[in-house]
């Protein structure tokens, strides 16, 4: 069985954000989380891991990266 991409889940302190998805991204999130839950012994929602599925994309953006950058060298 292949590992998937998205490792154990660490605790993170949540802020609330509400969202509304597709009926198709729903059911595939539920079932990453599934498929997680099982691989790693850790027992979380579709909730639980979205967080963590966006923090993944944002952080392998690299033009969004550079646009970080070039921001904070512009306010520094």
């Amino acid at each position: 069985m292949p590992d998937l991409r998205l490792g154990k889940l660490p605790n993170r302190t949540p802020s609330k954000l509400t969202l509304s998805l597709w009926p198709e991204l729903d059911e595939r999130l539920r079932l990453y989380a599934e498929r997680h839950s099982a691989q790693t012994g850790q027992v979380v929602s579709a909730a639980d891991i979205a967080p963590h599925i966006l923090a993944d994309y944002i952080e392998g953006d690299r033009e969004f990266a550079r646009v970080l950058k070039a921001s904070k060298a512009k306010a520094g």
